[in-house]
C-alpha cells in the first residue's frame, strides 16, 4: 500500500459496528467527538480482548485488507492479523484500503477496553452510533504519551473540560421547572 489511500473511516466504523466488534474510539476522532477541531488521519480504537470479539475484529481486518505499516522493507514476514496475533500483540499500526488504522489493546496509563467503557460516551462518529473514550480518559492518554502533538491536544482537551465544567451537568429532560 505505497499509494496514499483517503482517509475513509466511516468505512471502517461501519464494518466494526455491522461485524459486532466491540471496541471504544480513542484518539483523534474521539478528541474531535467532544469538539475537538484538531484534525487525524488515523482511526484508533481500542477493543475488547476476548475470542469472539477478536475473531470478529480478523474478519473486519481481513475485509479492509489491513496490512502492518511501518516496517522496514527487510523485515521478516510477520504472522496473520487472526485472532491468536491479535490476543498475542498490544499495538498494531495498520494501512487498510481505507486509510490507517491503528489498534490498541492497553493504551496508557494502564487502561484497556473494559475500563474504558465503563466511562465511554455514546456518540455516533460518521453516521455510526458507538463508544467513544471520555474526555477525562482522553485526556489521561495524552498525557501518558507526553509527545509535543499530544501536548499541544491536551491543552485544547483541557478547555474543552474548563468549558463542561462551567455550564454543569446537562438539564435532566424529564424534569419539570
Amino acid at each position: 500500500m505505497s499509494e496514499q489511500v483517503r482517509f475513509d473511516p466511516a468505512e471502517i466504523l461501519n464494518r466494526l459496528a455491522r461485524s459486532g466488534v466491540r471496541f471504544v474510539v480513542v484518539g483523534g476522532l474521539a478528541a474531535q467527538s467532544h469538539g475537538s477541531p484538531s484534525s487525524t488521519d488515523d482511526l484508533d480504537i481500542c477493543y475488547a480482548r476476548d475470542q469472539d470479539n477478536l475473531r470478529a475484529l480478523a474478519t473486519v481486518l481481513d475485509e479492509v485488507a489491513a496490512i502492518r505499516r511501518g516496517l522496514p522493507a527487510d523485515a521478516p514476514a510477520m504472522p496473520p492479523l487472526d485472532a491468536r496475533t491479535l490476543r498475542a500483540g498490544g499495538l498494531f499500526t495498520l494501512s487498510t484500503r481505507f486509510g490507517d488504522f491503528d489498534l490498541l489493546a492497553d493504551p496508557n496509563p494502564g487502561l484497556d477496553y473494559e475500563m474504558l467503557a465503563v466511562h465511554a460516551v455514546r456518540a455516533t462518529v460518521h453516521g455510526v452510533p458507538l463508544l467513544v473514550a471520555s474526555l477525562d480518559d482522553l485526556m489521561a492518554m495524552k498525557r501518558a504519551a507526553g509527545r509535543p502533538k499530544d501536548r499541544i491536544e491536551l491543552e485544547i482537551l483541557g478547555a474543552l473540560r474548563e468549558e463542561l465544567d462551567r455550564r454543569g451537568p446537562p438539564a435532566d429532560p424529564g424534569r419539570r421547572p
